[in-house]
């Protein structure tokens, strides 16, 4: 554990430093053939999982999303109706974060992503450094929660607990962390309105036409979970009409060009 930890300091990629000690390991403890054979048997084993083909797709859903700029237009929505209220930018970043991970399943992708989307705003309107960062920290380990999640597939593969169950468990949990998360903002905006300043508020017309973009979040939420809670499909199935459907959409909205799908796919 220590030299995994020491390669990891060291910059070694964390699969490659932890492939490393358990090799030495084995060949130290056991035998050295024993060791380099279960390397092949072991990568190959990983690859060919079904259970594990969840984690990527999920992952290519949360990038379309991400890189197609359709989060924008979740904390667009989010802003146009609680933006106007102090600490209301805080509150629409935390509401997109959720949204985000139903369709994402990863912490880091969805604090990486409203980095770039809820930050620069937050700062433009006079948010302190500590509660829009604080926001976009706490706001990304809903990931974890609320389905579909990552850490949940990689928890039921190892404890051989149904991932679709995991996923609906996580609904109600991922809710009232959001909702404890958004107590918590309104609580430090009035004890400290000088870190959450009040946003501009615009009108219903305004409104309503910001609900127009949220409905690609509402679709691949309702057919995953919908789908998973029904036991139409398993997980994977799931992950990969997911990832299928978040292509369309972004194609259909004319954002999905071959330079972003190819950045999509890289990543």
């Amino acid at each position: 554990m220590i030299t995994a930890i020491a390669l990891a300091f060291l910059r070694v990629p964390l699969a490659f430093a932890l492939m490393a000690v358990s090799v030495l390991g084995i060949g130290f403890a056991i035998n050295w053939n024993i060791a380099f054979q279960l390397v092949p048997l072991t990568i190959s084993d990983a690859v060919l999982s079904y259970d594990l083909a969840v984690v990527p797709m999920f992952i290519l859903m949360g990038n379309v999303i991400s890189k197609t700029g359709i989060a924008n237009d979740l904390f667009r929505a989010a802003f146009a109706f609680v933006g106007h209220v102090r600490g209301g930018l805080a509150l629409s970043t935390m509401v997109a974060c959720s949204g985000f991970s139903a369709v994402c399943g990863s912490s880091y992708a969805t604090a990486a992503t409203m980095a770039k989307v809820a930050y620069p705003s937050m700062r433009k309107y006079g948010y302190s450094d500590e509660i829009a960062s604080g926001t976009i920290a706490a706001g990304g380990t809903l990931g974890i929660l609320i389905p579909p999640s990552i850490i949940m597939v990689v928890f039921g593969i190892l404890t051989q607990t149904n991932i679709g169950d995991l996923f609906v468990a996580g609904v109600v949990p991922g809710l009232l962390g959001l909702a404890f998360y958004m107590i918590a903002i309104r609580f430090i905006a009035a004890r400290n309105p000088e870190h959450a300043p009040k946003g501009e508020k615009v009108g219903w017309s305004e409104r309503l036409s910001a609900l127009s973009g949220i409905w690609p979040f509402l679709l691949l939420f309702s057919l995953i979970i919908g789908g998973l809670y029904a036991k139409i499909f398993t997980p994977t199935e799931a992950a990969g009409m997911g990832a299928g459907l978040a292509i369309i959409i972004a194609a259909l909205h004319g954002r999905l060009t071959i330079k972003v799908l190819r950045k999509v796919l890289s990543d």
